[in-house]
């Protein structure tokens, strides 16, 4: 299939790096700070224009700082155009210093009508600019500046928002009390990491990068993205003397008493992901059901963890969990599992298995929901979610395994610690047997690849990338069985 070309960079950068690149870019590199300001103005004009042409009247909110710098200029550009333009001071002009000043003198100076911001306000525009705050907001959003955050939101019409929307941490992505719900970002000089963790997905809109022409020196980022080539480097084309036994035999470790539907959807996700031959370990009661429904799964009937033997003995890797319970027959074949020198795949009830009795060993990827991951780490899911980067390393550290920590912008956890992000996806996908899908093609990509760091990269990149093809008629009844056809043609990215 013909893979589209990447709009975004792999590198996401913490706010004291991104600072770093701008006190670079001036003393390492001759570009004055005005310029850096002058050039992101510029090119959140260019955007917004590229993006709303028919946009004629612009209200640009601006704020105490250099994002609000960053939105005069742009006013002044606007102005500068012929579109109608109003900015609104959400702080008084006079507290402003450095370049920020700079840029509401130029501002005024061209004419700008720039009024103080008072709730209550009538105003009408085809675009808001958000330019309030940029990074290392670290204070909650209250008062006028609150009030100026829920006019924006309430306006009804499209939203730009410079740098970060207002009132996101730019770290976390944890909104500081009330924060902007952006039609589109535009982030300036590297993408920050607070885009993508947190609630980031619910206020950032489509994200674009203006790099300003900033050089990256050599700054490590915490995070990296995603992206096609991890997929296309895992799956190659395949040999033309390829058979099923050289595409990998998987062992699928699920399915308890009412519950066969997890096991059948995971054996056929790996399945359409590649696998050559796929095995199923279920209950008796539940054989029949995967059996019947998907015949290509070689299923067998385990009352005893014993006839588990063969099966792990002849298989290249394990997907144990889904479907599987927490009955003491499930409990037994999860430490058969775990016992067997096999590299696994663990999700659903053999992560909760696992929180009962903490262990670690080698050659496993744990494919927690934030739930399971509390549970993992004996946390709340709101401390989870508060910062899930560093949850997702905790897990990585504590059970010496990959880790791929599932929701909006999945996190996945390398064997050297590096953590990447998913920004691929939909709400579309929160529904009943996504995980188990998703455990069925990291399960196909490990026996393919043998390599856990790139099944955990490009099995979630790719479980994504079929969930939004999946739901291109619509997010909302996209069930996990529609993304069989789509894991078919992401599985073929060559």
């Amino acid at each position: 299939m013909r893979v589209p070309p990447e709009r975004l960079p792999r590198e996401i950068y913490s706010t004291a790096q991104v600072r770093e690149l701008e006190r670079a870019a001036s003393e390492r590199h001759g570009i004055p700070s005005y310029e850096l300001m002058r050039r992101a103005g510029t090119a959140a004009f260019e955007l917004l224009r590229r993006e709303w042409p028919a946009a004629r009247r612009i209200a640009v909110f601006c704020g105490p700082g250099n994002n609000g710098g960053d939105g005069y200029t742009v006013a002044r550009l606007a102005h500068g155009a012929g579109f109608e333009v109003r900015a609104f001071a959400v702080s008084a002009p006079e507290r402003l210093r450095g370049d920020a000043a700079r840029a509401h003198a130029d501002a005024d100076a061209a004419g700008v009508p720039i009024a103080p911001w008072k709730p209550g306000d009538e105003w009408r525009a085809d675009v808001v600019i958000d330019a309030l705050f940029g990074i290392g907001l670290a204070r909650e959003v209250t008062g006028e500046l609150g009030d100026a955050v829920e006019a924006m939101n309430a306006a009804g019409v499209p939203v730009l928002a410079l740098d970060i929307p207002s009132g996101l941490e730019s770290d976390t992505g944890m909104p500081l009390g009330r924060a902007v719900r952006a039609t589109v970002t535009v982030t300036f000089i590297g993408l920050k990491q607070g885009l993508f963790l947190g609630r980031a997905p619910d206020y950032c809109g489509r994200l674009e990068l203006a790099d300003l022409a900033v050089p990256r020196d050599t700054l490590e980022p915490p995070l990296k993205r995603l992206r096609v080539e991890d997929l296309v480097a895992a799956l190659p084309r395949r040999p033309r003397t390829a058979h099923k036994g050289t595409s990998g035999r998987l062992l699928v470790v699920g399915g308890g008493p009412g519950m066969p539907g997890a096991a059948r959807m995971a054996a056929e996700a790996a399945l359409r992901t590649g696998a050559g031959l796929v095995y199923v370990a279920t209950h008796p009661s539940s054989a029949p059901a995967i059996a019947a429904g998907r015949p290509e799964a070689i299923c067998h009937a385990v009352t005893e963890p014993a006839e588990l033997d063969p099966l792990l003995e002849g298989c290249d890797g394990v997907v144990v969990g889904p479907g599987l319970g927490r009955s003491p027959w499930a409990e037994a074949l999860w430490r058969r599992v775990l016992a067997a020198e096999r590299a696994v795949v663990a999700d659903a009830d053999a992560l909760n298995l696992l929180a009962t009795a903490p262990g670690a060993r080698e050659r496993w990827l744990l494919t927690p929901h934030p739930g399971e991951a509390a549970r993992l780490l004996g946390e709340s899911v709101g401390v989870v979610q508060s910062d899930r980067r560093r949850a997702a390393l905790a897990l990585a550290e504590r059970y010496r395994a990959a880790v791929v920590l599932k929701g909006a912008c999945s996190l996945v956890v390398t064997s050297d610690h590096a953590v990447w992000v998913c920004d691929r996806g939909n709400p579309g996908m929160a529904t009943a047997g996504m995980g188990d899908v998703l455990s069925g093609v990291l399960g196909a990509l490990l026996v393919q690849t043998g390599d856990l760091d790139a099944t955990a990269r490009a099995g979630v990149l790719l479980h994504a990338l079929a969930g939004d093809d999946a739901a291109a008629e619509g997010e909302r009844g996209t069930i996990a069985t529609d993304l069989m056809p789509h894991l078919r043609r992401w599985a073929n990215p060559t």
